[in-house]
């Protein structure tokens, strides 16, 4: 039986923005079975598709005129381990928070770091997320997903995904031809703990504990303590990446602004902290329309209420330019922009 298509659907509570706009058509999947049958599905055969988790690394900036895909697949388990790690296998419409939470409870941690960041299971190899010095690709084994065009099922690696930061193949090349349905992480069992981050260090030694659930509720404070809630007030975390440059770039920025918040890669190029730049740009809190920059981190673009996607890329765009001009250093969003 096909899945039901539900007409003139509204995506306000799809994307993490707020924003109201709406798909001439939606379809929750919650199996591979259903997604492998939009191959041959003649309602939707010509039609633009978007596929939706959370909608945490998105700007809406009109109604889609196609069909939006809303993924639903549930279900997380240990599926295998061995002497030196557990493998466990999540859906792609889970919930990332509340996935790594599961994981903690059960055990099993290393996906501590990465607590509290919006979004679904399957929508973080996408962005390759990371936070406080861990990156999902670190923890990742392989994904399922269905290419859209064929409905053939195909297994990615962490070599096939080509994880970078804050991308991945999915993000380049194969941006919008798969739905992916499930994600398998590789967890040690010898952990080790990320803490060198300042603000999480601290509130490790304010609390006395050093083990995994609390490096967890460590990054949750201070996330909470930075970042606005989403369903508070509309964001899509962190808009630009922090940008790298080359040790010759870096070298004659410092010379010019000797505080520069950067951070040295192994091969000598630096990556700069874009919250600083825009900071130091005076664009803390300026707004256009209803899309502001946050009061306490520059680097989160807010919906103040009634915001359109249009006046957020528009404000992204002014802040590119102020950013180029006094620093000479190019912003690139994280967020993808339709």
């Amino acid at each position: 039986m096909s899945q039901p298509l539900i007409a003139d659907y509204p995506l306000r509570a799809h994307n993490t923005f707020g924003f109201d706009v709406r798909a001439r058509f939606a379809m929750t999947l919650e199996s591979e079975a259903q997604v492998a049958a939009l191959a041959g599905d003649a309602r939707i055969a010509k039609l633009p598709q978007l596929v939706l988790g959370g909608g945490s690394n998105v700007v809406l900036t009109r109604d889609f005129d196609g069909v939006a895909l809303l993924v639903g697949m549930l279900g997380k388990r240990l599926i295998a381990q061995d002497d030196d790690a557990c493998f466990v296998e999540a859906g792609a419409g889970e919930n990332w928070h509340d996935f790594v939470a599961w994981t903690l409870a059960a055990g099993m941690p290393g996906l501590e770091n990465l607590a509290l960041i919006p979004g679904t299971v399957g929508a973080a190899p996408i962005q390759n997320i990371g936070a406080y010095g861990l990156e999902m690709g670190e923890r990742f084994e392989r994904l399922r997903a269905i290419e859209l065009a064929t409905g053939e099922a195909h297994e990615f690696d962490r070599e096939a995904c080509a994880f970078g930061y804050r991308d991945s193949f999915f993000k380049r090349a194969g941006r919008g031809r798969f739905l992916i349905t499930s994600v398998v992480f590789r967890l040690p069992k010898a952990w080790m703990p990320r803490a060198d981050y300042a603000d999480v260090a601290r509130a490790l030694e304010n609390s006395g504990k050093h083990d995994a659930q609390a490096i967890f509720d460590a990054v949750i404070a201070v996330r909470r303590a930075k970042l606005p809630d989403w369903k508070v007030l509309g964001n899509a975390g962190s808009f630009f990446k922090n940008p790298v440059v080359s040790a010759e770039a870096f070298d004659a920025l410092r010379a010019r602004e000797p505080e520069v918040a950067s951070y040295r890669q192994p091969d000598g190029s630096a990556k700069l902290a874009a919250g600083w730049l825009i900071d130091r740009c005076g664009w803390k809190g300026r707004a256009i329309g209803g899309a502001a920059v946050h009061d306490r981190q520059a680097l989160v673009l807010v919906n103040r209420g009634g915001a359109t996607g249009a006046q957020v890329l528009e404000l992204a765009d002014a802040i590119r330019r102020d950013v180029f001009e006094r620093f000479g250093v190019e912003l690139e969003a994280e967020p993808v922009c339709l």
